[in-house]
């Protein structure tokens, strides 16, 4: 019954983001929801990591419909230039994070691993193994989190005038075949559960792989239904809601705002190098802004098909970033503190 309980509560503040006409209306909702029904209403919420999983084994597979063998020809030019972008990106962040600690007085690996744009759960991991204070880790890169996730698609969907309730119409518009068997997805879940303990987000990146390889390959493959969609955003939601605490947030303390500034800082990087890429390139605004964008791939590629950009380009692009900023960054830092402990020291 509890269960039950936090979907209603979650879908009802889904629903009405949704009439607010608010960037992806569904998860920013139900994450809202959970805030709300914890904080204010002083009620457990119950949700699941299964439900989660699952609703990102949907939204994986949802994704990887829009692949198609001219995305790959079309991202094929660009991996080299975005990936020395991404890369800028991330060393201005870690010098900007280094910077703060002279007036903060966090120590350098707790701050660099507390605002680099990647996992929560794997920045506080690799911090851990430094001796980092995982604990402001933890709170500084959930307020990291609530900023990108809140702030990006609704300045992008503002910015270029989209309208969030198109994103109905573009979950129809995925995949144009009707007559498909859905016996091929249990391939997509397969992807999901062969990677769960390979790579972090397995549950979305297996899918995608597996859905658009088939996708490619020429596969029948059937649309999803809209309302399926909608509920995978929501168990999706639920689940970050349940995780994200008020009072975590709180102990940050007079220095939350140094990386709320930090967040805000590197999306205003973000947006002006995406706008450069797409000055360069012949890719649409929006879709080299939420490409560089320093947020989750779940939501910017949900945030793509709300203003008109190209989901499988987008994802695409945030793949590459992710498995910098997870695999890439964590182990250069921690062989970089390691080589040279003086740069880790407090100012």
């Amino acid at each position: 019954m509890k269960v039950l309980e936090t979907y209603i509560v979650a879908g009802l503040t889904g629903l009405l983001f949704y009439h607010l006409h608010s960037p992806i209306p569904w998860m920013l909702g139900a994450i809202t929801g959970m805030l709300l029904w914890k904080t204010v209403v002083k009620r457990k919420v119950a949700a699941p990591k299964a439900l989660s999983n699952s609703g990102l084994i949907v939204l994986g597979t949802y994704f990887g419909l829009s692949f198609t063998k001219e995305t790959l020809a079309t991202i094929a030019p660009y991996i080299f230039p975005f990936l020395a972008v991404a890369a800028l990106l991330i060393v201005i962040n870690i010098f900007n994070s280094i910077a703060v600690t002279k007036w903060t007085h966090i120590d350098k690996v707790t701050s660099v691993f507390a605002s680099v744009p990647g996992g929560l759960s794997e920045m506080v991991a690799a911090s851990e193994s430094l001796n980092a204070n995982t604990a402001l880790v933890t709170i500084f890169q959930t307020i990291r989190l609530l900023t990108v996730v809140f702030l990006v698609p609704s300045i992008v969907v503002y910015w270029l005038n989209g309208d969030s309730a198109a994103s109905g119409a573009t979950a129809q518009a995925a995949a144009t075949s009707s007559d498909g068997h859905y016996a091929w997805f249990l391939l997509s879940i397969f992807g999901a559960l062969l990677l769960r303990n390979v790579i972090p987000a397995a549950y979305v990146v297996g899918p995608l792989i597996v859905t658009a390889a088939m996708h490619v390959a020429g596969v029948n493959l059937p649309s999803l239904p809209a309302w399926l969609i909608i509920l995978a955003q929501i168990s999706v939601g639920m689940n970050m809601g349940d995780r994200i605490t008020l009072e975590d947030i709180k102990l940050g303390g007079k220095f939350g705002w140094v990386y709320f500034l930090l967040a805000l800082v590197l999306i205003a990087l973000s947006f002006g190098c995406g706008y450069l890429f797409a000055k360069l390139t012949n890719l649409p605004l929006a879709t080299a802004l939420l490409s560089l964008a320093p947020g989750g791939l779940v939501e910017m590629v949900l945030t793509a098909q709300s203003v008109g950009g190209d989901p499988a380009i987008v994802s695409s692009l945030q793949f590459v970033r992710f498995l910098l900023v997870i695999i890439v960054v964590p182990n250069v830092l921690k062989w970089v503190f390691r080589k040279f402990p003086s740069i880790a020291e407090t100012s």
